[in-house]
C-alpha cells in the first residue's frame, strides 16, 4: 500500500479533519520540548479506542510506523517520528470517563491534561498527585509513557505509583485490559510494565489512576543560601534527620535571578541558591516538620528561612519554580535540559562537576531540579544555529550523564530515554540486560512499528551499541 493510499484509508476512519498530511500542517509535530526534530508523514486524531485499533490494522498492512503523542512537552524526543511515519495525537481523546471518589479512582482517556484532572476533583477534596512542571499542558497519557515525576515525587512517587489500570492497543491491533480499580492485580504486573515504556510496547487508550486526598495543611518554606554547596548539603541533612518533605527543589543563584526577573516570585537576587521546601499532612505534624526543617536549614548555613504566610504567597513561590524553564527561554534561543539522577548524597559534588563542564565547553548551565530525589536538570543554554556550539552542548550533556552514572545514578528521572539518550543505554546496562530488554520489546512489538528507534539503541549488535548516534538537529 502506498502512503497516499494509506492516507485515503485513514480519512475513511477518522474523517477529513482527523488526518493532517500537508507539509505545512506537519511542521508543528516535528519536534517536542527536547533537542531533536523529525517530520512525520501524517498526523492522526482518533477519538475512540476502536479508531486506534483500525489505525493499527492499516499501519500493519502498510508497514508504516506509529508514534503516540500527548501534548509534545517531553524532553527526550520520544514523541517524534524518526522515519516519516504516523503520529497518533491524542488531543481529541481528552475525556474524564469516570470519577469514583468512593474508590479514590478516576478513569480517563490519554489526552486529559494533568492539571485538568486535579481541577475536576479538588472541590471534593482530592487531587492527582503526579505534578510535572508542565502539568498545565502535559497529558496523562504522556505521563504514563514517560513515567513522569514532578516536585512532589519525593513523597508521593512517580506516575507508576498512581496508575492501577490500563486499556492498551498492541501493535498488532489486539486490545489488552490490564489491572483496574483494585490496588493490586494477580499475575505479572503488566500495568507497571507498560508505564514508562515510552510507547514502544502498546498504546494506552484508557487509564485508571489513583486520586489522593488533599492534605489538611501545608507549609512552604524558602531556604536562602550564600553558596550552592550549603544548599546542597542541606538536602542531605534534611533527609538524614528523618524528615521527608512533600517537595524539595533547588535553584542555583544565577538561575533564580533569571527566574525572578521574569516571574517576580520573591526570590532574593543576591543569594547563591535557594531551596523550595514543602511539607504536607495533619496540621500539628506540618508545624513540627516545618520547625524542624527550619532548624536544619539554619544549621547548614542558611542565612534566612522564609515561610509563605498565605496561599497566595505559596502560589507565588511555586510560580517561580514552575516557570523556571520558560524564564530561561528569555535568554537563549535554545536550551538543552538534562535529566540525570544521582544519589542525593552526591548532589554537592555533582553540581561542582556541572560547573566544571560549563567552563570546559564555554557554555552557561543553569540548575533547577528536584533535589530531594537527586533528579538533576542541568539546563545548557546554546544557539542551535551554531554547529560548533551545538556539538559542544551535546558533548557537555554526555559528560554530565556519564558522571551521573559513575556515581551510581541513572540516565533519566522523569523525562524518559526517547531518541536522544537511546544510544547511551549501554553506558548504564550490561550486554545481557540490553538483550533481555530487546527481547521484551520484540515480544510485544515484533515488527518494530510502534515508536521505533526509541528507548533502546538503534544499532543491532550490543558491542556496536557503544558507538554513539547523535540526535538529528535542524537549525
Amino acid at each position: 500500500m502506498s502512503f497516499a493510499a494509506l492516507v485515503r484509508q485513514l480519512r475513511k476512519i477518522l474523517g477529513d479533519d482527523g488526518v493532517l498530511h500537508r507539509r505545512e500542517d506537519l511542521l508543528l509535530y516535528e519536534y517536542d520540548a527536547g533537542f531533536s526534530r523529525g517530520l512525520p508523514g501524517a498526523v492522526l486524531f482518533p477519538r475512540t479506542t476502536a479508531q486506534v485499533v483500525e489505525i493499527m490494522k492499516l499501519a500493519n498492512q502498510a508497514g508504516v510506523s506509529v508514534v503516540p503523542r500527548g501534548a509534545g512537552t517531553g524532553l527526550s524526543g520520544g514523541a517524534i517520528s524518526r522515519d516519516a511515519g504516523l503520529i497518533l495525537a491524542f488531543s481529541r481523546m481528552n475525556c474524564i470517563l469516570e470519577i469514583d471518589l468512593a474508590s479514590q479512582r478516576a478513569v480517563v482517556q490519554p489526552g486529559v491534561v494533568n492539571l485538568e484532572l486535579t481541577r475536576a476533583v479538588e472541590r471534593e477534596g482530592y487531587y492527582f498527585a503526579p505534578d510535572p512542571s508542565s502539568q498545565k499542558a502535559c497529558t496523562i497519557g504522556g505521563n504514563v509513557a514517560e513515567n513522569s515525576g514532578g516536585p512532589h515525587t519525593l513523597a508521593y512517587g512517580v506516575t507508576v505509583n498512581h496508575v492501577t489500570g490500563l486499556e492498551v492497543v498492541l501493535p498488532d491491533a489486539r486490545v489488552l485490559h490490564l489491572g483496574g480499580k483494585a490496588a493490586h492485580a494477580a499475575g505479572y504486573d503488566l500495568t507497571g510494565f507498560f508505564v514508562g515504556s515510552e510507547g514502544t510496547l502498546g498504546i494506552a487508550t484508557v487509564i485508571t489512576v489513583k486520586l489522593t486526598r488533599l492534605p489538611e495543611s501545608a507549609a512552604t518554606l524558602l531556604g536562602i543560601y550564600n553558596t550552592i554547596d550549603d544548599a546542597a548539603n542541606t538536602v542531605v541533612a534534611i533527609t538524614a534527620a528523618g524528615i521527608t518533605p512533600a517537595a524539595l527543589e533547588m535553584l542555583d543563584g544565577w538561575t533564580l535571578r533569571v527566574v525572578e526577573e521574569a516571574a517576580h516570585a520573591g526570590y532574593p537576587l543576591d543569594s547563591g541558591a535557594v531551596l523550595l521546601i514543602e511539607v504536607e499532612g495533619l496540621r500539628e505534624a506540618v508545624e513540627e516538620q516545618a520547625a524542624a526543617i527550619e532548624r536544619v536549614c539554619l544549621q547548614q548555613k542558611a542565612r534566612e528561612v522564609r515561610r509563605a504566610r498565605s496561599a497566595a504567597e505559596r502560589e507565588l513561590l511555586w510560580k517561580g519554580r514552575k516557570n523556571a524553564f520558560a524564564s530561561l527561554g528569555r535568554l537563549s534561543s535554545s536550551y538543552y535540559t538534562q535529566d540525570g539522577v544521582v544519589p542525593r548524597t552526591k548532589i554537592p559534588q555533582t553540581l561542582r562537576f556541572v560547573d566544571e563542564v560549563g567552563k570546559k565547553y564555554g557554555l552557561r548551565i543553569g540548575n533547577i531540579f528536584h533535589a530531594g530525589d537527586g533528579n538533576l536538570h542541568p539546563c545548557i543554554l546554546f544557539d542551535v544555529r551554531d554547529k560548533q556550539q551545538t556539538a559542544r552542548t551535546l558533548a557537555a550533556g554526555r559528560d554530565i550523564l556519564e558522571y551521573c552514572i559513575s556515581l551510581g545514578g541513572t540516565l533519566t528521572g522523569e523525562h524518559g530515554i526517547g531518541m536522544e539518550k537511546s544510544n547511551f543505554m549501554p553506558m548504564l546496562f550490561s550486554e545481557e540486560n540490553m538483550e533481555v530488554m530487546q527481547a521484551l520489546r520484540q515480544a510485544f512489538n515484533p515488527r518494530g512499528l510502534l515508536n521505533p528507534m526509541k528507548l533502546l539503541p538503534t544499532t543491532r549488535g550490543c558491542r556496536e551499541l557503544r558507538t554513539p548516534l547523535m540526535p538529528r538537529v535542524v537549525a
